[in-house]
């Protein structure tokens, strides 16, 4: 990139990013949402999933470590409290994203002790998930957030995955879904902060471009996850040594 886009032409070139990357356009999504999976099936996307929602948490705590401005720790140590919890004055912990996941997941009859230990996850799960970990470790904050931003696509493909979810799968109920209606609204206020300050902070082409690569790699993390999912369990069905069998 040699030229410096407007912060609109920014935003509009993060959006279209989306449209063309984003997981929604994957086969095994497709899948799961037209009600073309197994229960077993659907049983291996939830616990592979439950690794990268229980991942986010320690994601967000490496920036937080990193950001020097009290304010923008603030900001973005909420988000680790939307997936952790956060504990009631009795001392229990408040109902977080984790938390209401493994509803999910005991809701489609997985044992959660081993949901849990992670020990039944593809390869290819982990290596996507650790790899975006590591990213926002390791790379410029500003590149940290911007790989943040996959969640402006989440709303519309939460309310497709659970109206399909519903309609299709009649081991699934809303309180197996309960994960995802606080993230309607939680997922949306994320974004706005996080744009704000990626159309604020990237201030030279090279930087816009670094941004736009750090979405493009976040998209394909979790592609790469599907990816995974569909070599292992839809075709052609090679589940690796140690991974979760049906």
């Amino acid at each position: 990139m040699t030229e410096l886009l407007s912060p609109q032409a920014l935003e509009a070139a993060l959006r279209q990013i989306g449209a063309e990357r984003y997981h929604n356009l994957h086969p095994f999504h497709r899948a799961l949402h037209d009600g073309q999976l197994t229960r077993p099936q659907v049983q291996a996307w939830a616990l592979n999933r439950y690794y990268y929602q229980a991942r986010i948490p320690a994601k967000d705590a490496y920036l937080v470590a990193r950001l020097e401005d009290p304010a923008l720790r603030r900001l973005w140590r909420t988000r680790i409290v939307d997936h952790d919890g956060d504990l009631l004055p009795e001392g229990e912990a408040q109902n977080g994203g984790i938390a209401r996941w493994l509803k999910l997941t005991d809701g489609l009859g997985l044992d959660r002790d081993y949901v849990v230990s992670t020990t039944g996850i593809l390869p290819g799960t982990r290596h996507a998930v650790d790899a975006y970990v590591n990213f926002v470790r390791d790379r410029p904050i500003l590149e940290a957030i911007a790989s943040s931003l996959t969640e402006m696509f989440s709303p519309n493909i939460i309310s497709e995955r659970v109206s399909g979810m519903l309609r299709h799968y009649d081991f699934v109920t809303p309180e197996t879904l309960a994960y995802f209606t606080p993230r309607l609204t939680q997922a949306p206020k994320d974004v706005e902060f996080a744009l704000d300050h990626v159309k604020q902070h990237a201030r030279t082409p090279g930087q816009q471009e670094a941004v736009l690569d750090a979405l493009r790699f976040k998209c394909g993390v979790l592609w790469a996850q599907l990816d995974a999912l569909a070599y292992a369990y839809l075709a052609p069905g090679v589940i690796p040594p140690g991974a979760w069998r049906p």
